[in-house]
């Protein structure tokens, strides 16, 4: 029985990477990598807590409750958790996810091999390939992705490697402010904690499907499944970043995101190693984007009960993501950052109510708990995007508010208050 579980936890643990690991990804490590330069390891860490721990926990929080997101949400109120759930969707899907996956095909990929391509022409015919396959569903698709994902993975395993015997650069000190904190909100980018908690049920139903039936048994298939994953996300990311980090002496150059990845690919390996990455990160895009196209497309076909045809809803969330890409990577990226900063803290607070639960008095309790958090962030998110400077002022009494996480300790202290007012009702 054991051999059987190690086998399957490395199985569902190569998965579980898989879920994770996006082309769309790897442009964030050495972007930040560059950014912190000597600063490295505490920016490696903030980064590797809420890209690669954050998912663990949201994988472990949907086994714990045997659902996803929807369910976790349910004990702070039916409509919040409906409403929350889809924007969840939302962002993991055409307005931020999916846009991107088309801008990196065309910057990492297409207009790397046909330097004469046009972004717009690139993305009609992305998201025609993409419509094609979400309307008439085919094994094609998985089986090239199922090959060059492996493919994608030991081109980047070779550049990190022959990057750290073969360094590009010096890794100089930088000025760079609270470089753990930026980091802990640039793993946001990766979105793979909404990802965890969004399709955290289909790893759980694959783990059952092993005949794992008891909860304990599962419970350990995923965690050491979790900690395969957790390995390999470390490696990839870390390495890049550190890849990043030789890159930190270049003070004139200007790179974007996409840039920083190419340059480094043709740095270690020459245009060869740029062909291959381009190839490889150009369909594993395409496939992300085909299978959160038809998650999304079938989430608000059920949200809806059919009344609205799973087709209609490909080609309107396809034309959204279509119209969302024609912003480059970067513009997606800076889009998305007020988004993340505000559900981040929702969604993370929810895991760990999860996990907790034992501790949890009544649904009371996380009601009180989500929702002073979401008031919170609410209000950080709009005096930063607004430039509020008087609501700014009311906010900096916030402890820990200069570090991006005003809502922690008025979270704790909601929860423990609530807990202490509250008559247990499980």
């Amino acid at each position: 029985m054991k051999s059987k579980s190690f086998k399957d936890s490395i199985v569902v643990g190569f998965a579980l990477f898989a879920m994770f690991f996006g082309a769309g990804n790897l442009i964030f490590p050495p972007f930040l990598g560059n950014a912190v330069g000597d600063q490295f390891f505490p920016a490696l860490i903030g980064f590797l807590i809420t890209g690669v721990g954050l998912p663990l926990l949201g994988i472990l929080a949907c086994a714990r409750i045997d659902g996803s997101f929807e369910k976790m949400a349910a004990p702070v109120g039916k409509i919040f958790a409906l409403v929350a759930t889809s924007i969840l969707i939302l962002a993991i899907g055409p307005l931020i996810a999916i846009p991107r996956t088309a801008s990196t095909t065309y910057e990492l990929g297409i207009s790397t091999l046909f330097p004469m391509a046009t972004s717009g022409i690139t993305t009609i015919i992305f998201f025609a390939i993409c419509l094609f396959f979400v309307l008439k569903p085919t094994s094609i698709v998985d089986a090239i992705g199922k090959f060059l994902t492996p493919i994608l993975l030991v081109v980047l395993i070779s550049i990190v490697i022959k990057g750290i015997f073969v360094p590009i650069g010096e890794i100089v000190p930088v000025s760079y402010d609270d470089v753990f904190v930026s980091a802990f909100k640039e793993g946001y980018q990766t979105m793979d904690a909404i990802a965890a908690v969004i399709f955290g049920s289909i790893i759980i139903s694959s783990v059952r499907s092993k005949g794992y039936t008891d909860r304990k048994d599962a419970s350990k298939v995923i965690m050491m499944a979790g900690l395969v994953a957790i390995v390999g996300l470390a490696i990839i990311y870390g390495g890049l970043m550190y890849l990043g980090a030789q890159t930190s002496s270049l003070e004139q150059v200007t790179f974007t995101r996409s840039q920083l990845v190419m340059y480094i690919v043709k740095e270690v390996f020459g245009p060869l190693g740029t062909v291959f990455l381009s190839i490889s990160a150009t369909v594993a895009c395409l496939t992300t984007a085909i299978a959160l196209l038809s998650a999304s497309a079938k989430f608000y076909t059920d949200l809806f009960k059919g009344r609205i045809p799973y087709a209609v809803n490909a080609v309107i969330l396809t034309i959204i993501s279509a119209l969302m890409a024609t912003n480059d990577v970067d513009s997606i990226v800076a889009l998305a950052g007020p988004v993340l900063d505000l559900i981040y803290p929702v969604v993370i607070v929810l895991i760990t109510l999860t996990l907790a639960s034992a501790y949890v008095k009544s649904n009371h309790v996380i009601r009180w708990t989500v929702y002073v958090t979401l008031f919170i962030s609410f209000m950080t998110t709009i005096t930063s995007m607004f430039n509020l400077s008087m609501l700014h002022q009311v906010l900096a009494y916030l402890p820990l508010q200069s570090s991006g996480f005003g809502w922690l300790i008025p979270a704790i202290l909601t929860f423990i208050i609530v807990s202490v007012l509250t008559k247990s009702n499980k």
